[in-house]
């Protein structure tokens, strides 16, 4: 429970689900010898730490390294302490970081698969279980390996949802990912889509190529996600896959209003060329599409901040998320023109109902 303006002059308390949290092996020893099995063990891949462009004052916070140096996010009980103690989060959606789009799609099947092992074995099932949900990571270039994930882990109580990169080899709304889609939304798990090491293999960052800086690079990335999403509206997966659901995990919501209102401007006049898809752009967001909201989104604490959020619906797909241990990681902050809706709606109540977590049940056994 965190202490939040009320919007009257008063303060309330509310429940927070941290919907961004990202774990690590504690080194790669540790995911290799404890985690992987030949032939994959003895392979060569790139470490947490190969992004392209690296952030200027360091990827993590300071004091998120284990007690013994192990690496950012590794070590259960410092997180716990972090989040629960210090911010007041009630509960945390984990988000394991792995190596995004490998160029064989075995070995990146088996990266995800390690780390799957890793956050369910020392998170979800240890002793601060209770209080983590967790994202099984799946590779979208292996779609029979993805689905023998799902499989394994598709029942375990906090499994909440599947975790693909943001870089990708082609857009999310081509039919070589159709049952992919049809798997997460038969198991009931929502997908979340987030940013990966560098680009690699996959898309450029931006449409117009590789930037030159972090700066660029941070700007640009999470739009990427418009050319998912206008892909998968025009080719109608959300029309013929009514349950799936999508979460946007590096934000850009404050980006969704003008592009949907230019897809909704051009829509209408050519739905003929897409019958499977008879609905307006824009009515396919409500129930599919969501956004995890971070520091760097939206117009901040100011006085249409609240309407802004209304536009598109987007106060009904935010978020709240930290992204620790990353650098940009903060703590909630809710614009004072929200209303007690749209507060509640961004602090728990969106992601409770999206993962069906019973926050009340989880607060009263603390």
């Amino acid at each position: 429970m965190k202490e939040l303006p009320d919007g009257a002059g008063g303060t309330v308390r509310t429940p927070v689900i941290d919907a961004s949290v990202h774990v690590f092996c504690q080194s790669n020893a540790d995911l290799r010898q404890n985690f992987m099995r030949e032939p994959f063990r003895s392979r060569g891949f790139p470490d947490y730490e190969m992004d392209w462009y690296g952030a200027p004052g360091g990827e993590y916070v300071s004091g998120s390294r284990g007690p013994d140096r192990q690496y950012p996010g590794s070590a259960p009980e410092l997180v716990a302490q972090e989040l629960f103690d210090r911010r007041g989060v009630d509960v945390a959606i984990l988000h394991p970081m792995t190596r995004g789009i490998m160029p064989d799609r075995h070995l990146g099947t088996a990266i995800a698969s390690a780390h799957n092992d890793m956050m369910v074995s020392r998170w979800l099932d240890g002793e601060f279980g209770d209080r983590f949900r967790g994202t099984i990571r799946v590779n979208p270039d292996d779609v029979a390996g993805a689905l023998r994930e799902i499989a394994r882990y598709a029942d375990h109580p906090r499994v909440v949802q599947i975790g693909i990169p943001l870089q990708s080899r082609e857009l999310y709304g081509k039919p070589q990912f159709w049952p992919l889609w049809d798997a997460a939304a038969a198991a009931g798990l929502p997908v979340a889509v987030h940013i990966e090491v560098g680009a690699g293999i996959a898309f450029p960052p931006t449409p117009s190529g590789k930037t030159r800086t972090y700066e660029q690079y941070l700007s640009f990335m999470s739009l990427n996600y418009l050319y998912h999403l206008m892909n998968m509206i025009a080719e109608g997966v959300f029309e013929r896959t009514p349950e799936l659901k999508f979460v946007w995990a590096d934000g850009a919501a404050d980006l969704l209003t003008p592009f949907m209102w230019r897809m909704d401007c051009f829509g209408r006049p050519h739905l003929e060329q897409t019958p499977w898809a008879p609905k307006m752009p824009s009515d396919y967001l409500p129930g599919h599409v969501y956004f995890v909201q971070g520091s760097l989104d939206g117009p901040g604490d100011t006085e249409f901040a609240g309407e802004w959020a209304g536009f598109t619906g987007k106060d009904h797909m935010t978020m709240f998320g930290s992204s620790y241990p990353h650098w940009n990681c903060h703590d909630l902050k809710v614009p004072g023109s929200y209303t007690a809706e749209q507060r509640d709606g961004l602090c728990w109540r969106t992601a409770a109902e999206l993962y069906g977590i019973d926050v009340p049940a989880v607060a009263a056994a603390r």
